[in-house]
């Protein structure tokens, strides 16, 4: 068997094993279907960059937006989390996750303190921030000149 098959049969059986990405976006890497107890869930983002402003999405499905979700601004620095408390009722099969959530995604430039929005539907929070356009400067080529030996850049 190649190893590349076996990479793939690998990859298939263990889908449900995190990537890289989602380890290290949580407080604990952990080991895959193992976490400590205090860590909080990754929350699933998208973020967009355009006309202006950053607009940061944030999958967060059956919450509270007064009571479960908070933001926090640190320079350029955007935290969001949450508390999803689990029902009381009996279940008798549950895939929905429970507990504390968090995200932290840095913004290309400082939050602007005034003028940031965030809003709640349908499982989505969504978050404005304008943001300056920011100059591009572009590439240029810095010439490289022969050193002349008398003036005592010569070779040695």
């Amino acid at each position: 068997m190649t190893g590349e098959k076996a990479a793939r049969r690998h990859s298939a059986r263990h889908s449900h094993i995190p990537d890289f990405n989602d380890w290290f976006n949580r407080e604990f890497p952990g080991l895959p279907g193992w976490r400590p107890g205090s860590a909080a869930h990754s929350i699933p983002v998208e973020t967009t960059l355009g006309e202006g402003e950053y607009v940061l999405k944030a999958e967060l499905p059956g919450m509270d937006p007064d009571k479960d979700i908070s933001i926090k601004v640190d320079d350029n620095l955007i935290t969001v989390s949450a508390e999803h408390g689990e029902s009381t009722e009996d279940k008798e099969h549950s895939e929905f996750r429970y507990g504390s959530f968090r995200r932290t995604v840095r913004l290309p430039g400082t939050i602007p303190a005034d003028g940031v929005d965030a809003s709640y539907a349908d499982g989505i929070l969504t978050i404005r921030v304008p943001m300056p356009e920011q100059e591009i400067s572009a590439g240029r080529i810095i010439p490289v000149k022969r050193a002349d030996a008398k003036a005592g850049g010569g070779a040695r």
